[in-house]
């Protein structure tokens, strides 16, 4: 038996240890991040923004007390990390949590700051119940504010909070200029970059005129699926533009398409063969590839209609990219109708491919029907490997002065609206990690693709997806029979010893 003063000792040493890691808990942050891709580890960026910070940060979070555990986990890791963000800015960030639900003062300040009450599920007695809580945050920097309405996970946590802070914190915005008249799209179909863009620009439209250049006042310029001509004039401006260490996003199609009679058309409005002076070729043809997106295909028999998803092998689905910031956390781009880059140029530029096509692919020229269905493809329709379908050019692109270059081979990647509906993330992330990395600030490319990783069943190995299928059902059991046995086995080993002579 232990005496009395070695057990007092032994408690009074296990409450100094608990003492003490409390009070370095609330002068220090430390957790460990076992995840793949280190979603729980704050980046470098956002490190450098919050020890640049010169005005004080104060950030409201809105949440609801007493939310279904899954959602009480969002709550936990954002409120862990404010207790980073605090700890790293050194006394510039300061944070409050407050439950929206226990005044209705408080409730109605909350709503008047965008933070809307959401209908969040809950199971209780096997049913489903909902419940109005609150899950947002309210950011201030004096007299400016930005909010994040709704924090539904932890995935894109940090990179809300930081370009919300980051926002706030810039005064003087670059310029960055979306080109119009040519047909370019309309800013309301890119409103998705926009927003995301607007973070660390402020982003206009630009009209050229034949007397007068537009351009003097821009570092990046972004033209967008262009359909009409470009006049001489025009193009001389570009000429000037690059000249002069200006930086170009093209993004542009060189094939389109006819819906009615489904065969494709060329497009041309000079800015391709400007393109090829500069040494890029964007070539009269649009990819197909065996990766490609599934569509819906309607179809009436017998006075019934079916729907059936079939392969549509001229969206090609992209993942295979070049390690580049630009292409840094993409998962997969979506093109449509995209065509083939080739470089032309001299020693002089540096060309990087950044986006290829899968291993089976191929091409068609302009006018070349396109098939939705009734129409059987083999391994002979995909004869090439890695088309280039979005690269970057660097150098002496026009004059003496070193430029950077952007090029898309599908200038409706981008494109959302009421018609087209939602963007592809990756997409929006492709452009404006172009325009961040043509404006020499890459600083948030990696956590805007943080933790958002696609994972899709399909694509696994038949023989992988059955492994995992029932190592996710034998897991734990073969974890409960391993347990069973060592605690049958411990306690044989004891009864064995008690029945030994000498056993006290």
């Amino acid at each position: 038996m232990k005496s009395k003063s070695s057990i007092t000792y032994f408690i009074l040493l296990v409450s100094g240890v608990i003492i003490l890691i409390n009070i370095l808990s609330n002068r220090f942050f430390f957790r460990l991040d076992l995840t793949e891709d280190n979603r729980y580890t704050l980046s470098k960026s956002t490190k450098d923004i919050l020890k640049d910070l010169t005005e004080s940060v104060t950030v409201t979070a809105y949440f609801s007390k007493n939310l279904p555990p899954d959602h009480e986990n969002i709550r936990r890791d954002f409120k862990d990390m404010l207790i980073e963000y605090s700890s790293i800015a050194k006394g510039m960030l300061v944070y409050e949590f407050i439950d929206p639900l226990k005044d209705e003062q408080i409730e109605q300040e909350a709503v008047q700051s965008g933070i809307m009450p959401q209908n969040i599920p809950s199971r209780e007695k096997d049913e489903i119940k909902f419940q109005k809580g609150y899950m947002g945050a309210y950011i201030q920097v004096g007299e400016v504010s930005e909010v994040i309405p709704v924090i539904q996970s932890s995935v894109g946590m940090e990179y809300n909070l930081t370009t919300a802070i980051k926002k706030l914190s810039l005064t003087n915005k670059p310029l960055v200029g979306i080109l119009q008249g040519h047909g370019e799209a309309p800013l309301q179909q890119l409103q998705e970059v926009i927003y995301a863009l607007e973070v660390l620009y402020k982003v206009q439209p630009v009209t050229l005129t034949d007397s007068t250049s537009e351009l003097d006042n821009y570092n990046t310029l972004a033209i967008v699926a262009p359909k009409d001509s470009f006049p001489d004039s025009h193009l001389w401006q570009l000429d000037n533009f690059v000249a002069r260490g200006g930086r170009l996003f093209i993004a542009i199609n060189r094939v389109g398409t006819s819906e009615d009679k489904q065969y494709g058309m060329p497009v041309n409005t000079g800015l391709e063969t400007w393109l090829s002076r500069k040494g890029i070729d964007v070539n009269n043809n649009y990819v197909v590839d065996a990766q490609c997106h599934t569509v819906a295909l309607q179809s009436e028999r017998e006075g019934y209609i079916s729907i059936q998803p079939v392969q549509f092998f001229y969206i090609p689905v992209i993942n295979n990219f070049e390690e580049h910031p630009i292409s840094s956390g993409l998962e997969q781009v979506m093109l449509e109708f995209a065509s083939s880059i080739n470089f032309a140029g001299d020693s002089s530029m540096r060309f990087i491919p950044l986006a290829k096509t899968s291993e089976n692919s191929g091409t068609k020229t302009s006018y070349s029907i396109y098939e939705l269905a009734g129409r059987e493809w083999t391994k002979d329709d995909f004869p090439i490997s890695s088309l280039v379908v979005a690269a970057a050019l660097e150098g002496n692109i026009g004059g003496s002065i070193n430029s950077k270059m952007v090029v898309v081979g599908d200038g409706d990647f981008p494109l959302g609206g009421m018609q087209r509906g939602q963007v592809n993330p990756d997409n929006v992330s492709l452009m404006v990690n172009s325009i961040d990395w043509l404006s020499d600030d890459t600083g948030l490319i990696e956590l805007r693709t943080k933790g958002a990783t696609s994972r899709p069943l399909d694509e696994i190995e038949d023989g992988k997806r059955t492994f995992l299928k029932y190592l996710n059902f034998l897991l734990p059991l073969i974890l409960i029979i391993i347990y069973g046995i060592i605690r049958i086995q411990r306690k044989q080993s004891i009864r064995i010893k008690r029945m030994e002579e000498g056993y006290v």
